[in-house]
This record gives C-alpha cells, structure tokens and sequence, in this order.
C-alpha cells in the first residue's frame, strides 16, 4: 500500500487528518496535471477541487487495482472531461508551470536554459492534446506506462504507440524551430 492509499483508508475510517494529508501530497501535480488538461489555472483548481469533494462526500471505493495516485488521477481526468463538455473550451497549459530552473549561478547558463523550455513550451502547446498528455505524464509525473494507461483509458501498446508518436512529433516541431531537445 502506498502513503495515499493508506491515507485514504483512515479517512474513510474516520479520521479526518488522512483526508488532509491526501490533499496536501497530491494537490499540487493534480492541479498541474488538470491544467495540462484545459489550459486554465482558475478552470484547473474548480476541478481538483471538485476531485477532492468528491473523494470527500462520495467516497467511492478504492479497489487496489491501480494506485492511489493513478487513481485519483483518472477521477480528476474524468471530472475534467465532464467539465470541458460542458465548458466547450479546451487549450492547454505552459510547460514552463511544470518545469524547474536548475539551481545554477552562471547568469548565461540560466538564459539558456530558460530560452530551451520557452521553445519547448511554445512546441508542446502545438501538439495533439493526447501527445501533451502522454508527455506530461511519463515525463513529468514519472507515470508508468500501465499507470498512463489508466488514466488515459487507453490500452498499454495505444500509450506505448502514443508516446512514441509524441516524442517524434516533438522532435520533429523541434527540428524545424532549430532546435533538438537532449532528451528525445
């Protein structure tokens, strides 16, 4: 069991301190995660927040067959599909609320490294909306493919498939810009 599982299980047993240790461990990177999804920081915290209320007054069964974060997740992507059909507006967020500046004090080094995530960013906001997902999630939420699977309701040879399009697409929009990520 992990630490949100175990969590989860003492809320739901009563103690409400479990819920609120969920909350405080996994709310920022749901939040990311949801505004990778519809582009607004604002629409992003209603829906997490909509995630937590529904962990909290539903308190549906957590089955074990994923784990709790991949779970909780797919409640939040699910919450955001809901809310974008009924919103009818869908765009997505910058990369550069996902990612960190390394700790570096060479002025020149920093302005670089800033310029690569802008045109990183300026990139992954042209890709399909799957692509940007898949990415965010293997990359920076360190999702296992079968966990990106599940959340993204798709088969695993589909994110498998679906990554590697994304990478080569990425690279490809990179290429053309002038520019080749290390990491591809």
């Amino acid at each position: 069991m992990d630490n949100g599982e175990i969590s989860y299980r003492r809320y739901i047993a009563g103690d409400d301190n479990g819920f609120v240790e969920i909350v405080r461990d996994y709310k920022d990177g749901l939040l990311l995660y949801l505004n990778g999804i519809t582009g607004n920081i604002s629409f992003a915290e209603e829906l997490m927040e909509e995630t937590f209320f529904k962990l909290a007054v539903k308190k549906p069964v957590f089955r074990g067959k994923s784990s709790f974060k991949t779970w909780l997740y797919s409640i939040g992507r699910n919450a955001a599909i809901d809310g974008l059909r009924k919103n009818s507006r869908i765009s997505f967020m910058s990369i550069n609320d996902y990612t960190d500046i390394a700790d570096e004090h060479d002025i020149e080094t920093e302005y670089f490294k800033e310029e690569q995530k802008i045109m990183l960013h300026k990139t992954l906001h042209n890709l399909k909306s799957d692509y940007r997902q898949v990415l965010y999630l293997t990359y920076f939420e360190d999702f296992t493919i079968d966990d990106a699977a599940v959340i993204m309701k798709k088969n695993k040879k589909q994110i498998n498939n679906l990554l590697y399009r994304a990478k080569q697409s990425l690279k490809n929009e990179l290429e053309k810009g002038g520019f080749v990520y290390e990491r591809l």
